[in-house]
């Protein structure tokens, strides 16, 4: 049985809360700024508000709704939110969180107040036949006054995997393989899916290498791709050869991760003091750790030190 959309959710939150240096360049591709990498990023409250639901016996219950991610760079606010299904309450939705964070910033004296709504974009992981291509918010006052507040949706299936390592937008990266859901959980051939993840897989290297990203980052995005697989197959036989494209690397606890990075220092250092080279060094750590030969050549990379 296919899980819920919650592990989408679960990365995308992961992503803000621990990385919110990545979003830079989606800001800037979304709206056309420029803003650097090393802009200072601050990620604003996320305040929720109440609404009314349908159940499944047809009565109503009462839930709270929590904007995705509500971000400013310099004077700046921005509000993405990210969808990995069609919601027709989407655009009332947008209204009231934009509403919400113009609160934080309006500016008002007796008998006026200024309210600066936040520029938005709603990324959709995936595409249907009913997918907007924009949003539209049109307020319409008594005096016969009408303003659009609309933008562009990104629809992540229109991104090729080139594009997206171009632009450096990386957290895009987990859930571009949500494009191939259906014949993923059908058990169909994924050839062509283990080519697009070892693209991106080299790619995300590279960029480490260039220190376009660090080993933390790179490392997260991998294990964001694993979650996202993780839940697309469910357990089906693709999951195994889907996951160690990434080298096998899952989200971890600080624990695990700290247990992971002792027992790969330890098996470069053990493999040199034996007077091992390089390429056995990595056999050795492909072997015992269970990880790929990318991967392996990260960890002799950073904890070896250089022979002859």
């Amino acid at each position: 049985m296919q899980k819920t959309s919650q592990d989408y959710d679960n990365v995308f939150k992961t992503m803000k809360s621990k990385h919110k240096r990545l979003f830079i360049s989606v800001i800037n591709n979304i709206f056309g700024t420029g803003y650097p990498m090393d802009a200072q990023v601050t990620v604003l409250p996320s305040e929720g508000y109440l609404t009314e639901s349908g159940t499944m016996n047809g009565s109503k219950a009462i839930e709270e709704k929590i904007s995705d991610f509500l971000i400013r760079i310099g004077q700046d606010v921005y509000l993405l939110e990210c969808q990995s299904y069609n919601d027709d309450s989407m655009a009332i939705r947008i209204a009231e969180y934009a509403f919400i964070a113009a609160r934080q910033t309006a500016v008002w004296d007796i008998g006026h107040v200024t309210i600066p709504m936040p520029r938005f974009s709603i990324i959709y992981v995936k595409r249907t036949n009913r997918t907007p291509r924009t949003t539209t918010v049109t307020f319409t006052f008594p005096d016969g006054q009408s303003v659009d507040y609309k933008s562009d949706n990104v629809i992540l299936d229109d991104l090729t995997r080139e594009y997206i390592v171009k632009e450096r937008l990386f957290p895009y990266i987990p859930f571009y393989i949500a494009r191939y859901e259906k014949e993923i959980s059908l058990e169909k051939d994924v050839a062509h899916v283990v080519a697009d993840l070892a693209y991106f897989r080299d790619a995300m290297l590279c960029l480490r290498d260039t220190g376009e990203l660090s080993d933390g980052e790179m490392i997260d995005l991998m294990g964001f791709v694993n979650t996202i697989i993780t839940h697309i197959t469910n357990g089906n036989k693709n999951e195994e050869r889907l996951v160690n494209v990434m080298g096998g690397t899952i989200i971890e606890t600080e624990s695990e991760k700290w247990m992971r990075r002792g027992q790969a220092k330890m098996i470069v250092e053990l493999g040199q003091e034996d007077g091992l080279d390089d390429a056995s060094v990595i056999e050795r750590l492909q072997k015992k750790m269970g990880v790929s030969f990318e991967t392996a050549s990260m960890y002799l990379a950073q904890y070896g030190r250089r022979l002859g």
